[in-house]
């Protein structure tokens, strides 16, 4: 797959809310997913390898209550790199209500996503 087809696909089944499948389809085994420096108590840090950027997904979604809207942009392509704008209003376990907004920005080598790296306000 070309970037642009996986950036399509990974849109398509992150809007199902299947994001675990997208990255063992879509994946490197040596992927890293990043968080923004400084991100406040209680976020989730970086993961390195497939098996952690999975578990990073699984404590994610076992702190969120309820999803009462999100939603998932189409991406934007460059050579290796793309990006999707991500919403979401959800109630997480112990913190409430919330509505996030934060751009995905994604590096494809050889045929595979190597990279993510979420950028978001923090306050």
């Amino acid at each position: 797959m070309n970037t642009e087809q996986i950036a399509k696909r990974l849109v398509e089944l992150c809007r199902k809310g299947e994001y675990e499948q997208a990255q063992r389809e879509l994946y490197a085994q040596d992927a890293v997913s990043i968080e923004m420096p400084g991100a406040p108590a209680g976020a989730l840090g970086d993961a390195k390898g497939l098996e952690a950027i999975y578990e990073k997904g699984r404590q994610w979604a076992a702190g969120v209550e309820a999803v009462h809207a999100s939603n998932t942009s189409n991406p934007i392509v460059a050579g290796n790199w793309f990006s999707v704008a991500f919403s979401m209003d959800m109630t997480f376990k112990g913190r409430g209500r919330m509505q996030i907004e934060e751009i995905g920005v994604y590096h494809v080598r050889d045929g595979k996503v190597v990279s993510e790296q979420f950028f978001y306000d923090m306050g």
